[in-house]
């Protein structure tokens, strides 16, 4: 990992110090689940150095087979009724241990997750994203990473939105705030607090702007070596919905909460040699090297049929209008907003910005698709086109899946996908697909009701 620079972040003798002080008590071990949301146990600070430091902890290996809403469901086959729902071990990583301001003497960890038998759970997102970068040093480069994760703000509680079934909710800002320093000062007690906050977790923060939507923000943070970009990522989203709970108001990364422009997390991704240089610029057409064209053709090549990794969920999908923002062309441009993927940065910063991906995004699998298809075009030495100028929304080019039934299907068809990824991985995520699809396709929506209750 790189070397910290933030007082946030603790050794475990640190950590000891403070539990001795009496100022931490509690510490969070954290897994990132299929949905890049954060699961895991709250430990006494005392049991955590005294047992699960040296031993790791247990849970419930379901937590990698249920539906959003935590339900169980069928056809996982690391976990079922059939296999008796045991336990994987999840095994401390101390290079993520830190603060938690936001939640009185707390401090937070990530967890890898394991069998009993030692192996890695491989549907893991965590673990599967570790596999990818694997690869990548196996070639002397690692991958460094940045997201940018758009929310929206309301004014409304979290309980207050459930009961009122999301209808009528009141955003933090009435009109579109995008770069408004005005417009954003409304919200900056609550924006601040997080920024701080994260500071105080041991992330760099960039900066905070408005967005388009109305109450739509972005809070940005610095690159960082991949896995650990993930791991803020997944803190940040979990930490930002607790600061705004504590506040009395709500926060939704949803892809698309309503008619509106939809949250985006465009990742930004650039290799480097094991000495620190990157590798991607050169003396090619746009400043790339021989090697960072190939990577962006990878990425390019293999866009649709990783598309399921890009956009999990059904609502996913609903943020690819032509005109809003949101890609639908399978094109890359030189810092075009309108491809797919947009070339930004000169020399040392030069990076491909992949603008697929929603804020419903599970970092750990989008990036590994990203290294995945980069990969690829690397040792297929594939040839990358010449970039798109002008409105890709009106290229008539290839588009990405525009359902996510359509993206399932890719994805299952994908040999990319089961030769690196392997059989189990690409079965368990179209598994989960499939839940997602059935529930939908059940579900009598509000735009029913309306359309049919009377009139019908």
């Amino acid at each position: 990992m790189s070397e910290r620079v933030s007082p946030g972040f603790l050794t475990v003798d640190e950590l000891r110090d403070e539990v001795t002080a009496g100022r931490i008590d509690t510490v969070l071990l954290a897994l990132a689940d299929m949905q890049g949301r954060l699961q895991g146990k709250r430990l006494s600070a005392r049991y955590f150095l005294e047992e699960v430091l040296h031993h790791g902890a247990e849970g419930c290996n379901y937590l990698l087979a249920v539906d959003v809403d935590m339900n169980t469901v069928a056809g996982y086959a690391m976990s079922s009724w059939e296999r008796g729902y045991g336990d994987f071990v999840m095994r401390p990583d101390l290079s993520t241990l830190r603060r938690v301001p936001w939640l009185e003497g707390t401090a937070l960890l990530m967890a890898d997750l394991a069998w009993e038998s030692g192996e890695d759970v491989s549907a893991s997102p965590r673990q599967i994203l570790r596999g990818q970068l694997a690869r990548l040093a196996d070639r002397g480069m690692a991958a460094y990473v940045g997201t940018e994760l758009e929310f929206v703000v309301y004014d409304d509680s979290y309980e207050d939105a459930w009961r009122r079934g999301y209808r009528d909710l009141t955003p933090a800002n009435l009109y579109n705030v995008d770069y408004s320093l005005l417009g954003t000062s409304r919200v900056e007690p609550l924006l601040r607090r997080i920024r701080l906050g994260m500071e105080g977790a041991g992330l760099y923060v960039e900066s905070a702007k408005g967005e388009c939507n109305l109450g739509q923000h972005e809070i940005a943070f610095r690159f960082d070596e991949a896995l650990r970009t993930c791991d803020n990522h997944s803190i940040y989203k979990n930490g930002a919905k607790e600061i705004a709970a504590q506040e009395g108001r709500s926060i939704t990364f949803m892809a698309k909460p309503d008619q509106r422009e939809g949250n985006s997390c465009h990742i930004h991704i650039s290799l480097r040699a094991e000495d620190g240089e990157p590798v991607m610029a050169g003396p090619g057409p746009h400043g790339l090297s021989e090697l960072g064209a190939r990577f962006i053709a990878g990425q390019l090549a293999c866009l649709r049929e990783l598309t399921l990794l890009y956009a999990p969920n059904i609502n996913s999908y609903k943020r690819f209008v032509p005109g809003s923002f949101a890609p639908t062309a399978v094109k890359w441009g030189v810092d075009n907003r309108t491809c797919a993927l947009r070339l930004v940065g000169h020399g040392p910063s030069l990076r491909v910005e992949n603008r697929v991906p929603g804020g419903d995004v599970n970092p750990y699998l989008a990036v590994a698709a990203l290294v995945a298809a980069g990969l690829r075009g690397i040792d297929e030495r594939l040839a990358l086109e010449d970039a798109f100028e002008g409105n890709a929304y009106a290229s008539g080019a290839e588009t990405v899946p525009t359902t996510l039934r359509d993206a399932l299907a890719l994805w299952e068809g994908s040999k990319l996908a089961r030769e690196t990824f392997g059989e189990d991985v690409v079965e368990h995520y179209a598994n989960n697909a499939r839940v997602e699809l059935a529930a939908y396709d059940a579900a009598v929506t509000d735009w029913e009701l309306f359309r049919g209750f009377e009139r019908m």
